[in-house]
C-alpha cells in the first residue's frame, strides 16, 4: 500500500489530542487534550514529520472530519499536531468500544467478572467482536496510508491490539510498537475468552516489532499468556519492554499554584475545617478503583478508632466514567449511597466525616493534592496509577500513601508507602490509622522519596524511549 503523506513517526489511539462541539451557530468549537500522549508527541518537535491517527469520538468530531474532507485536521484545532481522525461507523465504534473493549478486554485484564453469571460469549459477543475487527481494520489502513517507508509506529492500549498484525501486513516495512496502559491477565483468567479469540488478541500484538507494558508483572503475564495460549516463544519474534509512565512534576507544580487551584484550597480547607487531617483520593467511578471499599475502609477506621472521630475528613472526589454502561451507574449510586450513609451515621453539627464530589473539576482535584495529609490509592487492580505518583509531588506538608498491591505503581512505589491487600477492609482501615498517626518527620522522608521515583519517567521521556527502542 502506498503511503500519502509520508510520515516519519506515527501514533494511534481510540482518543485523539483535540474534540469538538458543535455550536448553535453551526461553528465548531476545538477542545484540546492533555496527558502522556500529548506530552510525547510535543517532545519530539514540530519538524519530526509526525502525525496522529484517532476515532471521531461524537457527532462534533464527525463533522469536523467531514469539513476536512478525510484530510488532516486544521493545525490551528490541534496545537499544530498532525491529526487524523478516523469517521468509523457510530454502530461499529460502539459495539468495539463499550461492547468489547470496555465491557471484554477491560473486564478480563482487570479480573472483573462475577464468574458464576458472566462472562457470556454467545453469538451477540461474536457480533460485537466483528465490529471490533473493523474497528481495528480502518486504524491499520489509515496508518500504512499515512506512514512514510520505514516509519515508526505506536500504537496504543487495549482497543487496538489486533491492529499492529494487521498493519503489518499492509506495511512490512514499518517498525511497529504496541503499549498497553491496562495491567495484563495471568493466563488462568485471560483464557475465559474463547480460544480463538485469546489467539487473536495475542497474534494481533505479536504482529509489533516491540509490545511495551507499565512494568515488568504485566509484560510477565503476556508473555505467559503468550506460552500458555499459542505455545510461541515470543523472545524469538516481537521484544517485550517496560516502560512505567511517570508524573509531569513541571506541568503539575506550575498547574497547581494557578489562581483557581488556589481558590479551592481556601474552599477545602473551610470544608474540611481547622485543625482537622484529611484522607485524599481522586478517582473516576471505574469499577476497578475500589472506590466502595475504600469508603468502608474508612467507616471501619470510625468504628474502630473512635479518637479519629471529628478529626480527620476523607475527600472523596469520585467523578463518573462510562455512565452509557448500566453496571457504572449503578457503581457511582453505590458510591454515594456508601458516603451518604457514613455521614449519617457518624456526622454531627459541625463535622461531615466524608466531603464527596462526583463532578469532574481538575483544579479542585490539585487543590486537594496539596492538602492531602494521607492519599488513600487501593485499586482492585491497576496499570499503574498516577494518582499515586502526582499526590506526593504536590503535597504540602508531606502525605503518608496508604497504596493497594495491585496498582502498577506499587513496583516502583511500594518501599515508601504503606501497602494494603485491597480486599481487606480492616487492613486498610489499620493502614490509614497507621498513615494518619505517621511523625511528621518519617511522613516528609517517604513523601520526598515517593516524589522521586513518581517523577523518574516523565511522558516525554516515556514516550521518547518508546521511539528509540524501536531503532
Amino acid at each position: 500500500m502506498a503511503s500519502t503523506h509520508g510520515a516519519e513517526v506515527l501514533v494511534a489511539s481510540n482518543r485523539g489530542p483535540v474534540s469538538y462541539q458543535m455550536g448553535e451557530d453551526g461553528a465548531l468549537h476545538a477542545r484540546r487534550g492533555g496527558g502522556g500522549l500529548v506530552s510525547g508527541l510535543s517532545a519530539i518537535g514540530p519538524d519530526a514529520n509526525a502525525v496522529w491517527v484517532c476515532a471521531a469520538l461524537g457527532d462534533g468530531d464527525r463533522e469536523a472530519v467531514r469539513r476536512a474532507g478525510g484530510a488532516l485536521l486544521p493545525a490551528e484545532d490541534t496545537g499544530g499536531q498532525h491529526v487524523r481522525m478516523l469517521d468509523i461507523d457510530a454502530d461499529v465504534h460502539h459495539d468495539a468500544y463499550n461492547g468489547i473493549a470496555n465491557s471484554v478486554l477491560w473486564f478480563v485484564h482487570h479480573m472483573l467478572y462475577q464468574t458464576p453469571l458472566e462472562p457470556v460469549f454467545d453469538a451477540e459477543f461474536r457480533r460485537q467482536w466483528a465490529s471490533y475487527e473493523a474497528y481495528n481494520r480502518a486504524f491499520a489502513e489509515a496508518l500504512a496510508e499515512e506512514a512514510a517507508e520505514g516509519a515508526a509506529v505506536l500504537i496504543q492500549d487495549y482497543h487496538l491490539v489486533l491492529a499492529p498484525r494487521m498493519l503489518r501486513q499492509l506495511r512490512p516495512d514499518l517498525r511497529i510498537g504496541h503499549f498497553s496502559h491496562t495491567p495484563w491477565a495471568p493466563p488462568d483468567y485471560f483464557r475465559l475468552l474463547p480460544d480463538d479469540i485469546a489467539a487473536e488478541v495475542l497474534n494481533g500484538i505479536l504482529g509489533a516489532d516491540r509490545a511495551a507494558f507499565l512494568t515488568q508483572r504485566w509484560a510477565d503475564a503476556f508473555t505467559d499468556c503468550c506460552h500458555a495460549v499459542l505455545g510461541a516463544d515470543v523472545a524469538a519474534g516481537t521484544r517485550i519492554g517496560v516502560h512505567g509512565l511517570g508524573a509531569d512534576a513541571d506541568f503539575l507544580r506550575e498547574r497547581a499554584h494557578r489562581s483557581d487551584v488556589d481558590e479551592w484550597v481556601t474552599a477545602l480547607r473551610e470544608e474540611i475545617g481547622e485543625g482537622r487531617r484529611s484522607i485524599v483520593r481522586v478517582d473516576r467511578t471505574e469499577l476497578s478503583k475500589n472506590i466502595v471499599r475504600g469508603l468502608l475502609a474508612f467507616r471501619q477506621l470510625l468504628e474502630d478508632r473512635p479518637e479519629w472521630r471529628e478529626k480527620v475528613v476523607h475527600v472523596a472526589f469520585a467523578y463518573p466514567s462510562r455512565q452509557d454502561l448500566a453496571v457504572y451507574r449503578e457503581y457511582t449510586a453505590e458510591v454515594q449511597r456508601v458516603a451518604e450513609e457514613i455521614n449519617a451515621h457518624f456526622g454531627t453539627a459541625g463535622w461531615t466525616p466524608v466531603v464527596l464530589h462526583v463532578r469532574d473539576d481538575f483544579a479542585r482535584s490539585l487543590a486537594a493534592y496539596r492538602l492531602a495529609d494521607v492519599a488513600l490509592v487501593n485499586p482492585i487492580r491497576d496499570g499503574m496509577n498516577l494518582v499515586a505518583k502526582e499526590v506526593p509531588v504536590l503535597s504540602e506538608e508531606g502525605c503518608a500513601l496508604v497504596l493497594s498491591r495491585e496498582a502498577g505503581a506499587y513496583e516502583e512505589l511500594g518501599a515508601d508507602a504503606i501497602v494494603v491487600n485491597p480486599y481487606d477492609i480492616v487492613g486498610t482501615a489499620d493502614a490509614l490509622h497507621r498513615a494518619l498517626s505517621m511523625p511528621a518527620s518519617e511522613r516528609t522522608e517517604r513523601t520526598k522519596h515517593l516524589a522521586a521515583a513518581a517523577t523518574a519517567l516523565p511522558p516525554a521521556q516515556w514516550f521518547l524511549d518508546q521511539l528509540h527502542a524501536l531503532d
